[in-house]
């Protein structure tokens, strides 16, 4: 169950993110915000495997690590100040649409869609939903999609080849590069409320999970 115990590691670890203080707080690390964690992944994941059987059943192979990865970065602080999640086929880090969750320690950053996406694959979802637009405008377009988790996000190419263009007029989300849509919850209003958190995630995945099901038919 997450508490505010939760909470507070994370606001301290932003004042502190250093590895002496991590260490110092490891078993508070351990107790009030990795197991709670988890725990929540577990129940998720029963409901995604549901809906998509190589969801991998493993919570923590869902889990990303809290150490940042600083080999390219100015901001060399070793930890994130939060907790990620990345449930796709085949694994968090699979190229194939997916559902993520991130909880920090003042919100939950709730969403899914296609992240990772190189050219080949790229090509592929344009050339779908150039082939099949007005059923990807019903998705994008549906209510609960937008009421949940607002518009489609991503970087978006200047240029595009010209088969897809004629596509633009009827939707700019062909110059995507990445497909996906987030929800940003007030954490505090789900403190000590397992079964209303996990409620509320899942709200949010079954918004995006026509999206995923539409991108998954172009691989």
């Amino acid at each position: 169950m997450i508490t505010k115990g939760y909470s507070d590691f994370f606001k301290e670890l932003k004042a502190h993110n250093n590895k002496e203080w991590f260490h110092a707080n490891k078993k508070r690390y351990e107790n009030d915000v990795k197991q709670p964690f988890l725990e929540l992944l577990s129940e998720l994941i029963s409901t995604l495997y549901e809906w998509d059987n190589r969801i991998l059943t493993d919570e923590k192979k869902a889990l990303f690590r809290i150490n940042r990865d600083v080999r390219f970065s100015k901001d060399k602080t070793p930890y994130n100040t939060l907790l990620k999640a990345g449930f796709s086929p085949n694994g968090k880090k699979s190229m194939l649409p997916g559902y993520y969750l991130g909880i920090g320690a003042d919100t939950v950053h709730v969403g899914g869609g296609l992240f990772n996406v190189k050219p080949p694959e790229l090509k592929a979802v344009r050339n779908h939903i150039a082939y099949n637009v007005d059923d990807f405008l019903v998705i994008t377009n549906a209510k609960v999609f937008n009421d949940c988790l607002g518009e489609i996000k991503g970087d978006v190419a200047k240029r595009i080849d010209k088969a897809h263009e004629a596509v633009a007029s009827k939707t700019q989300l062909i110059y995507n590069k990445q497909f996906y849509a987030m929800a940003n919850l007030p954490l505090e209003d789900y403190y000590d409320s397992p079964t209303k958190l996990k409620d509320a995630i899942l709200k949010h995945f079954k918004a995006i999970k026509p999206l995923n099901e539409f991108l998954n038919e172009a691989f």
